[in-house]
């Protein structure tokens, strides 16, 4: 969201959790909760209201896109908001970009893509500047330039602590 971090000197994600902490959850109580209580001016209360609220365009479509790619696949929703759950954690520069059959994560470049390949598997897509391939950690398959490297997540469990240091990998290395 351009400017609401230089404007009110926290992100998205920080206003997110101060309404949470907050009994604000109407629109009008959010925006009169932003205006009142941190002198959040109108514009950027009621983005945020609508941020917070999943009632702007941009959130509607996300959630239909994704909703769409998991129709017939739910199995996989936790899979799914497992890897986001985890790479949102690595800082306020990432944009998560659904599209028609899969989300694209960014920071300066893409670094990781998430499609359900299947009904059955999730393909996680890495980007890597110089990484071998090992075992799980396999060549890029049908992702082709997009992404160096593929693993196949079948499970919530199959997302451990070792997807998540090749996600904060990739991360990094998308500078």
């Amino acid at each position: 969201m351009t400017g609401l971090f230089e404007n009110t000197g926290k992100s998205l994600e920080t206003w997110l959790e101060i309404i949470d902490a907050s009994a604000a959850r109407k629109h009008k109580e959010i925006i009169d909760f932003l205006q009142k209580d941190h002198s959040v001016s109108y514009g950027f209360a009621n983005t945020i209201a609508h941020k917070y609220n999943k009632s702007d365009a941009a959130s509607y479509q996300e959630e239909y896109l994704v909703k769409n790619q998991y129709k017939g696949k739910e199995n996989l929703i936790p899979v799914y908001e497992l890897l986001i759950h985890q790479i949102t954690t690595f800082g306020d520069d990432i944009t998560v970009a659904p599209k028609k059959d899969s989300v694209s994560v960014v920071r300066k470049k893409q670094f990781a893509l998430i499609k359900p390949a299947t009904k059955n598997r999730v393909d996680l897509g890495l980007k890597f500047k110089n990484k071998a391939f090992d075992g799980r950690l396999e060549n890029s398959g049908p992702f082709g330039a997009m992404c160096t490297h593929r693993v196949q997540l079948f499970t919530a469990e199959d997302v451990d602590s070792v997807v998540f240091d090749w996600l904060r990998e990739a991360y990094e290395e998308s500078v």
